[in-house]
């Protein structure tokens, strides 16, 4: 069985990433999402396991000196992770693998270079459409807004060490452009077929 390609996908926070998310996962077979691990608290209609892996502080540090993480990194006050043995396992099963992880950690793993990784960066238009959707959620203070928009604006200038820029103007275009970022891959790396077995394909009918 081929080995499935790891999409490392970072976005500040009410991009829109977990609906370009849930949109690709839908309509594309063959993608799995790596849950990460976090000590934020769920949030209403998230599932533990599902979103999250809800663990609290002290277990989370337990699990970085055990070494279980590929990266983790403190975003907003709360721990996130991502486990390294459930990306192997995933990626074996021939599984595209998409790791949603802010910049600090896709940094991590691109200066580790432990896996191949293909790395995406999801933007609104702008900060100013960014600020009406953050606050259009209703889902945190003006204090963690304006904290959002700043680290936003940090993450921003990480741009150039991604290898797709996607900006999410239209959603449905915005899911579009993923998924085309997907099939490209898959084409360039040629994993689904050897030379023989694209060969029988094509010649016998």
């Amino acid at each position: 069985m081929a080995k499935g390609k790891l999409f490392i996908i970072s976005a500040p926070s009410g991009a829109g990433k977990s609906t370009v998310l849930s949109r690709v996962m839908a309509q594309l077979p063959g993608v799995a999402f790596s849950v990460s691990h976090t000590t934020r608290m769920p949030r209403k209609g998230e599932q533990d396991g599902r979103e999250y892996h809800f663990v609290d502080r002290t277990t989370f540090t337990e699990m970085i000196e055990q070494g279980n993480f590929l990266e983790y990194a403190d975003v907003h006050g709360n721990y996130y992770g991502t486990s390294r043995l459930a990306v192997q396992e995933q990626l074996e099963q021939g599984l595209d693998v998409i790791l949603d992880i802010d910049v600090q950690g896709a940094k991590i793993i691109r200066d580790a270079k432990e896996m191949d990784a293909v790395f995406v960066f999801l933007t609104p238009p702008d900060l100013t459409e960014l600020e009406r959707r953050l606050r259009g959620r209703g889902l945190d203070s003006d204090e963690t807004i304006v904290q959002r928009l700043k680290n936003a604006h940090t993450e921003l200038r990480s741009l150039g060490d991604f290898d797709y820029l996607i900006v999410n103007e239209e959603l449905d275009e915005a899911v579009r452009m993923f998924e085309s970022v997907i099939l490209a891959e898959r084409a360039k790396n040629h994993r689904h077929f050897t030379g023989k077995d694209i060969q029988t394909k094509v010649f016998v009918v």
